[in-house]
């Protein structure tokens, strides 16, 4: 009889936890870690792999990916197994949505989800009063989501409503994220800053914090340090950025007009009008890129093949290259005068959206020696499994759940995906099914309910919630 399940042999193993980085091998039983040693027979188990020598982290987190009917799509599952992702946050829903595709495309991640806050969707107004937005919190808690996204830069509610969305958030154990911006500021340092402020002091996560930093208000670089003092000084915000150049938004139109502000800025930044006419412009030029579906995975495409997929889709995906290199690179690196990373995630804002770059743009910091490979773990793992509470996740220890990404480093891509001891995704192989789905004791039965596994978690447990107290 076999001690273990699996054996993953001849890797080049590394924890940020316990500053550990050497040739070993990996058992694992029942989910998780069993052993970790220079070498373990291969006789003691069901199933062995030889690694070659690749580099085996704790499973890659990212805590910003779209994966839900209106923004993401069923392909995302497969794209983040492939991209060497265990664990994701969708940054938007709706949750029902995510949990639906979750069920029915799942490859066997672990997946959060947090309800967007929109006008004439979620809630009645731009400016919902607080039995609204409590109502709003409540249900989505029971419905298995963890918290609500403000969706300010696209779809922006008034200030007064924004700060109490975050109180109330707070209140109820909720977790909150914002995409800055208010009906008085865009998505730009201005947005920024005010989030902050609306804050009060209250559990924030505002997501990709170098969104905001694209020098439409400032030099870039002066922006970039503007904003590494604010997050100095505000230790209840927590924060995550993007390497990626590329954007993703929402292409749909209404009475000749993009719906999403941040489309219109993109529109104009490249120098387009903000109207129906100029995205079509900009399709055809290249400037803007939709989303489309080819072998099962999200592509971005453009020209007369764009248009078409835009026009008969209209609610579609569409990116900008309107990312600056400089912020990306210095928020990913920035660290406090306690050595402390500023910004503590790497995320991508991708899933469904074709951008799952964590692993490439990530290692090349590394090679840049901009970050130590423990670094590059801590930002992609171990921290951002902290982001939503998983206190047994981001870690290659013995008890800890075998989450596992296996990159080529030469190519700079992962190879396996392993989520409790079961792979996901190996040499690009999806080989994994069902989706578990991270949520509250409040969510748990509505999870099973969708036929999900629920993986609770409480919300004090987050770091979103613990930098605030």
């Amino acid at each position: 009889m076999c001690k273990y399940d699996f054996i993953l042999k001849n890797g080049f193993v590394v924890d940020y936890k316990n500053a550990f980085a050497k040739y070993s091998d990996i058992a694992i039983k029942d989910g998780k870690i069993a052993e970790i040693a220079l070498e373990i027979s291969s006789q003691t188990a069901h199933d062995v792999l030889d690694l070659e020598g690749q580099l085996v982290v704790p499973g890659s987190v990212d805590p910003h990916v779209h994966l839900s009917t209106w923004l993401g799509g069923r392909t995302g599952h497969r794209m983040l197994a492939r991209a060497g992702v265990t664990t994701a946050l969708d940054m938007s829903g709706p949750g029902e949505g995510v949990m639906d595709i979750a069920r029915d495309y799942g490859v066997g991640l672990n997946i959060a989800t947090i309800e967007f806050v929109r006008p004439g969707y979620t809630v009645g107004s731009e400016n919902p009063d607080a039995q609204e937005l409590t109502q709003l919190i409540q249900k989505v808690l029971k419905h298995g989501s963890l918290g609500i996204k403000l969706l300010g830069g696209h779809y922006p509610l008034t200030p007064e409503a924004t700060q109490l969305a975050i109180e109330i958030a707070a209140k109820e154990e909720a977790y909150v994220a914002f995409h800055a911006g208010t009906k008085a500021t865009g998505s730009n340092l201005n947005g920024f800053l005010e989030a902050i402020e609306l804050s009060k002091g209250n559990p924030l996560h505002l997501a990709h914090i170098n969104a905001y930093l694209r020098g439409t208000v400032k030099p870039c670089l002066e922006e970039v340090n503007i904003a590494i003092q604010a997050l100095k000084a505000h230790p209840n915000i927590t924060s995550e950025a993007y390497l990626s150049p590329l954007n993703g938004t929402s292409a749909l139109c209404e009475k000749g007009l993009p719906a999403s502000m941040v489309t219109r800025r993109c529109l104009i930044t490249g120098g387009y009008e903000a109207t129906e006419a100029g995205m079509e412009k900009a399709i055809l030029s290249g400037w803007a890129m939709v989303q489309m579906e080819k072998a099962g995975e999200m592509v971005l495409t453009f020209g007369e093949e764009g248009v078409k997929e835009w026009r008969e889709k209209g609610d579609v995906g569409v990116s900008f290259v309107v990312n600056p290199a400089e912020p990306r690179y210095c928020l990913a690196t920035a660290k406090d005068e306690n050595n402390n990373f500023v910004v503590g995630s790497i995320s991508t804002d991708g899933g469904g959206i074709p951008r799952n770059v964590i692993i490439p743009m990530g290692l090349n910091l590394v090679e840049m020696q901009a970050l130590t490979i423990q670094e590059f773990v801590q930002k992609t793992s171990y921290n951002p499994a902290r982001m939503l509470g998983l206190e047994n996740k981001g870690v290659l220890e013995t008890g800890y759940d075998a989450d596992i990404t296996v990159i080529n480093r030469q190519l700079r891509e992962a190879v396996l995906t392993m989520v409790q001891g079961k792979l996901s995704m190996y040499k690009g192989y999806i080989c994994g099914s069902g989706t578990n789905i991270i949520t509250t004791a409040l969510g748990a039965d509505y999870v099973r309910s969708k036929g999900l596994n629920p993986l609770i978690v409480n919300y004090t447990d987050t770091t979103v919630y613990k930098n605030a107290h």
